[in-house]
C-alpha cells in the first residue's frame, strides 16, 4: 500500500488490531445465522507526510450506503455544539441571508437546520440516502451523492458555489482525500471559507483512543498533515480551534491561496508549533501504540470476566462505532456483555456485528437493573451518566474504558 496522499510506500505498523467486520454493519436476526465478513484493521504511519492511514479494505460505497445506522441527531451535545457552531459562524463572517452554506456530508440535518432557522440558504451533500431523506422531510434541499471534484464541478456549473463549506467528522472518512479537498476548491467561492472538524490525531495517541479506528475511517489526522493537503490543492489554512467534541478535535479554517482578506493567524503557527514538540513529525512519537491497547484489552476482558464469575450483571450503553472497534478487539461476545441501550431506533432490535451483543431501548436497562453499565461513546461520558444517574438507585455503576479502565459511581 501507497500513501493515499504522498504515495510513499508503507511499510510502519501505527496499531494492528487484526481484523473485525465493518463497525456501523448491524445484524438482523436472520443475520446472525449467517458469515459475517472480517476485514484487517491494521494501521500505518507515512514516514513522509506523517499520514495515519488503513487501507481500503471495505470499499467506501459499500458502508456509507442505505442501510447505515448513525444519524446525528440523537446527541443533544451533538446538537447543541451544532447550533453553537451556527452561531459563532454568523457572528465572526456575517453570513446571511445572501449566502449559501454547504455541508459535505449533513447526514440527517442535524446542523443545516440551525442555518436554515436563520432563514440562511443551505444545501447538503450526503450519500447514505437513508439519512439524506430525513434532511429533505426537514426541508433542506440535499444532494445524495458522494462528495469530490466530480460532484463539485456539477454543483459549481450549477451556480451552487459556497460562501461556507463545511464537514464534521468526513475528512477522516474518505478514501481519496485529494479529491476530497480538491472538490472543496472547485465548489467555494473566491472568498469563501471552509471548516472542517475532526478527531485530533494527537489525542488519539496520547489518550490511548485506539477505538476511534475503524474501517470507516481511512486516515487519522495532525494539523501538519492537514495542512500539506490542504496547500496541494491551492488551500490554505487561516486559523484552528481545539475542539473537546470526539475526545479532543480540530476545527481547521481554509480559503483559496489567492483569498488575502483573511490573514494566516497566530494559532497556526501556535498548533504546528505543539505538534512538532510532541514529536508528531518524528516516527518515535507512533512506536508503542500497540502496548497501550493491549493494556485495556487486558483489564477490560478481566473485569468482564470477574464480574460474571461474581454473578454480576454488565450491560453497556451506546452501540457506537468505537464501542464495535473496542469489544472486536479485545474478543467481548454476548456472554460477558448483555445487552448494550441505544437511543437511536435505528439500531434498536439489531445485533452487534461479531459480539451478537442485542441493542435495546432503554427501558430494558431499568428493568434489568444491572451492576454496571459499560459506557462504549466514552466521548458522550458526562452526557451519559447525568441522563442515566438513575441506576445509583439500584446500587449500578459506570465503567469507561478509555483512556484507562475507570469504575466510577452514578
Amino acid at each position: 500500500m501507497n500513501c493515499r496522499f504522498c504515495k510513499t510506500p508503507l511499510k510502519d505498523v501505527f496499531i494492528d488490531l487484526v481484523n473485525s467486520p465493518a463497525s456501523n454493519s448491524f445484524l438482523t436476526k436472520a443475520q446472525l445465522n449467517e458469515p459475517e465478513t472480517f476485514y484487517p484493521l491494521k494501521v500505518y504511519t507515512c514516514t513522509t507526510c506523517f499520514l495515519v492511514q488503513i487501507d481500503e479494505y471495505k470499499k467506501s460505497d459499500a458502508i456509507f450506503n442505505s442501510d447505515y445506522v448513525y444519524f446525528s441527531s440523537f446527541s443533544t451535545t451533538w446538537l447543541e455544539h451544532s447550533r453553537k457552531y451556527t452561531e459563532l459562524m454568523m457572528e465572526r463572517f456575517g453570513f446571511g441571508k445572501q449566502s449559501l452554506v454547504a455541508e459535505v456530508a449533513s447526514n440527517d440535518g442535524y446542523l443545516l437546520q440551525y442555518f436554515r432557522e436563520k432563514g440562511i440558504p443551505v444545501l447538503g451533500i450526503e450519500p447514505t440516502a437513508n439519512t439524506a431523506r430525513v434532511a429533505i422531510d426537514k426541508g433542506i434541499d440535499t444532494v445524495i451523492d458522494f462528495f469530490g471534484v466530480r460532484l463539485a464541478t456539477r454543483l459549481a456549473a450549477e451556480g451552487k458555489k459556497a460562501d461556507l463549506l463545511l464537514g464534521n467528522n468526513v475528512l477522516a472518512h474518505v478514501p481519496d482525500i485529494v479529491d476530497f479537498v480538491g472538490g472543496m476548491k472547485v465548489l467555494l467561492k473566491d472568498q469563501g471559507v471552509i471548516t472542517m472538524e475532526f478527531p485530533h490525531l494527537m489525542q488519539l495517541v496520547d489518550n490511548n483512543q485506539f477505538d476511534t479506528i475503524y474501517h470507516e475511517h481511512f486516515s487519522y489526522l495532525s494539523f501538519y498533515t492537514v495542512q500539506q493537503i490542504f496547500r496541494s490543492q491551492e488551500l490554505e489554512l487561516f486559523d484552528v480551534d481545539e475542539l473537546t467534541t470526539h475526545g479532543g478535535s480540530l476545527r481547521i479554517y481554509a480559503r483559496h491561496l489567492a483569498d488575502v482578506s483573511k490573514p494566516v493567524g497566530p494559532r497556526v503557527q501556535s498548533m504546528l508549533e505543539k505538534e512538532a514538540a510532541k514529536g508528531m513529525k518524528t516516527l518515535a512519537y507512533y512506536d508503542n501504540f500497540q502496548a497501550k491497547a493491549q493494556k485495556i484489552k487486558y483489564d477490560l476482558t478481566s473485569f468482564l470476566i470477574e464480574q460474571k464469575r461474581s454473578g454480576k450483571k454488565v450491560a453497556a450503553y451506546g452501540a457506537a462505532a468505537k464501542g464495535n472497534t473496542l469489544l472486536n478487539y479485545c474478543g467481548i461476545k454476548n456472554d460477558l456483555v448483555d445487552f448494550v441501550v441505544d437511543a437511536n431506533p435505528h439500531k434498536q432490535g439489531k445485533w452487534l456485528p461479531a459480539s451478537h451483543i442485542p441493542v435495546v431501548e432503554e427501558s430494558v436497562l431499568k428493568q434489568q437493573r444491572p451492576d454496571y453499565v459499560l459506557i462504549l461513546p466514552w466521548n458522550l461520558r458526562d452526557e451519559i451518566t447525568k441522563q442515566l444517574s438513575y441506576i445509583k438507585e439500584w446500587g449500578g455503576r459506570f465503567v469507561i474504558p478509555i483512556p484507562r479502565l475507570e469504575i466510577s459511581e452514578a
